[in-house]
């Protein structure tokens, strides 16, 4: 081992993997210290990858260099792009994985990066000079010095699992949870909270009658997340779908008394959109069925995981109500549901770059920062681990925009608005969704990959051959001119106005029941033209994008460029807040504690008004 390293990253999981990756093929010297070297990369909850935003989030980090799509396409037992009824800027892919495979090759790659070492301990302080990072100290007593350390602590954070009655310390299931960091963080000046998040049972899926239940298939031409040239599947495996009924939701009820979440011992909220079963059946008291994913946890396993079953009630009660679904009446338990309970970080007290505000060269990666999701964790690592090594390197932060990326919504939403519940990202989330498409996430971010060493040489010219292609169809189409026979030969079969007269083939693209793919089947002359160029289904698909909605794409940039300006009028973190008695008090209080570094983030704060931005204005003016 070194006696220096330039990163130190704390935590295993999805977070802390991206994060180690990125500093080490960035060139810094980085040492990952994880709990259990038999657990890096472990998908703790759902074995799946992605879904509404989630899957725009994977697109993104792999497009900067990150491996979160890699490998969730090597271990993906099936694919599904969620959404295609709606608009592309709905459209979000989603992996079932296999997750003893997604865990292998995470460790796999890993051990494979240059500048990485391993350490299997728990971090139970850290060592500041200064009011700068200095390094960490383990629970076997040892020091290891860093000019930066990032911590991906997940759940484990004096973690307390509950099973109805029963409560113990506990990170994970059968995992210890980690004690010292909270209480050192705390002294350094940090405030922080409690969580809870929660699982569900997880069944032998030999005792489930299949053939009672919904069947869900993959995608007839499944896809992928990586633009990598990682393979696609050829053969799948299917969910299923189940459902719960009254006679369940009473049963359930009957273990109410026994349940943590309803006798006061859970204290920390738990996800808004992720509820438990017995949340569900609280809140939603008019509804007597819920809807249940029955998802395989892998190729050659026969553990299921119950999606939407999440619940801390007592065993005796959980098997009970199990057997009252239709499918599961024989049902087995590998392993009960339960809730686990975590400390936490207010992340108003990050940066945008996710560096601390108390302790320099400090960053806060994942669910320390309040959020849910392995796809929320695995960004905020990457983007931690990039600006870990920007700062010891001397080099300029790298900050993504609301406009840029959803990783950019994601921590501006954290840092601005902070959050007292497990954030997760939709699409709503991101005023500038239609730009921020998943089939668009390359060209908007792999030269950026490039520009910082993360991206390959390779992959930026694949983007670049993929732009070029793209205007060259544009350009081709733009100049075809379809005879009146041909175009209503192929209009009439999609149900479309005929024509009178001749048309370009570009503008037939814009109607809604046409689609690209079928014009190139249909009209030879439209094949010919396009195969020409490029037959890759990615390059026709940007091609029918960019024509069906170049109005919306255009008045979006507009709609951006215009924020930007805020965005670019920057604030000095010491800025004092409190002589300008023209603001509000609230507004002085919001901006003095979250300090915003430009005028576009402080517009965007709770409790801070138009006519506060503008008092702002008229001072900067002066």
């Amino acid at each position: 081992m070194q006696k220096h390293y330039d990163v130190i990253v704390v935590g295993g999981g999805h977070a802390g993997c991206e994060a180690a990756a990125a500093a080490a093929n960035l060139g810094s010297k980085t040492l990952l210290i994880t709990m259990n070297m038999a657990t890096i990369g472990q998908m703790s909850c759902n074995p799946a990858m992605g879904g509404v935003a989630k899957g725009q989030i994977v697109r993104e980090i792999d497009a900067l260099g990150g491996y979160s799509g890699i490998v969730s396409d090597r271990s993906m037992i099936q694919f599904r792009m969620l959404n295609r009824s709606k608009g592309p800027a709905m459209w979000s892919p989603r992996t079932q994985n296999d997750r003893y495979k997604f865990a292998y090759e995470w460790r796999m790659l890993l051990e494979q990066t240059d500048n990485l070492d391993f350490w299997q301990d728990t971090v139970v302080s850290i060592s500041t000079i200064n009011n700068c990072i200095s390094g960490v100290k383990t629970s076997l007593g040892l020091t290891f010095e860093s000019s930066s350390v990032i911590l991906t602590n997940g759940t484990f954070l004096n973690g307390l699992i509950h099973i109805g009655e029963k409560n113990f310390g506990g990170g994970r299931s059968a995992e210890k949870a980690s004690t010292g960091l909270t209480e050192c963080l705390q002294k350094l000046g940090f405030s922080s909270g409690r969580m809870k998040t929660g699982t569900p049972p997880r069944i032998d899926g030999r005792s489930i009658d299949y053939s009672v239940l919904e069947e869900q298939p993959g995608d007839e031409n499944p896809n992928k997340f990586s633009f990598t040239n990682t393979t696609s599947l050829t053969t799948q495996r299917s969910c299923h779908l189940a459902y719960t009924s009254e006679k369940v939701h009473d049963t359930l009820r009957l273990g109410f008394d026994r349940s943590p979440m309803f006798n006061g011992r859970i204290q920390g909220l738990g996800p808004r959109y992720c509820p438990s079963i017995e949340d569900k059946i609280e809140r939603f008291a008019g509804k007597d069925s819920h809807q249940l994913f029955v998802e395989p946890e892998g190729w050659d396993t026969v553990e299921v995981y119950l999606n939407g079953f999440s619940t801390s009630l007592p065993e005796d009660v959980q098997y009970q109500a199990l057997q009252e679904i239709k499918g599961f009446e024989k049902a087995k338990i590998f392993r009960p549901g339960y809730a686990i309970e975590y400390d936490y970080f207010p992340p108003t007290q990050l940066t945008h770059t996710l560096e601390t505000k108390i302790v320099n060269n400090l960053f806060f990666a994942g669910q320390i920062n309040g959020t849910t999701g392995y796809e929320e964790a695995a960004c905020q690592g990457l983007m931690a681990g990039i600006n870990a090594h920007q700062n010891v390197s001397g080099k300029s932060p790298f900050i993504l925009g609301r406009s840029d990326a959803y990783i950019g919504v994601l921590i501006d939403d954290l840092i601005t608005k902070g959050t007292d519940e497990p954030y997760r990202m939709f699409t709503s989330r991101a005023e500038h969704r239609i730009l921020l498409r998943q089939d668009n996430a390359d060209i908007r971010l792999t030269h950026l990959g490039y520009k910082l060493g993360l991206a390959s040489e390779t992959r930026l010219k694949n983007v670049q051959a993929k732009i070029e292609d793209v205007l060259q169809i544009e350009k081709a189409l733009g100049k075809l001119s379809l005879e009146v026979s041909e175009s209503n030969a192929y209009l009439k079969s999609k149900n479309s106005a005929v024509v009178s007269q001749k048309l370009r083939a570009y503008s037939l693209i814009t109607r809604p029941e046409v689609d690209l793919p079928s014009m190139i089947h249909s009209i030879p002359s439209v094949g010919h033209s396009i195969h020409s160029i490029s037959e890759d289904p990615a390059v026709i698909e940007q091609v029918e994008i960019k024509a069906k909605y170049s109005g919306y794409i255009q008045k979006e940039q507009d709609s951006a460029e215009k924020i930007l300006k805020f965005e670019n009028i920057q604030l000095h973190p010491d800025f004092n807040y409190g002589s300008l008695k023209s603001l509000s008090m609230e507004s002085r209080i919001k901006l003095t504690q979250i300090k915003p570094s430009s005028l576009g983030q402080a517009a965007r704060i709770s409790g801070v008004s138009p006519s506060d931005i503008s008092v702002l204005l008229v001072h900067l003016g002066k």
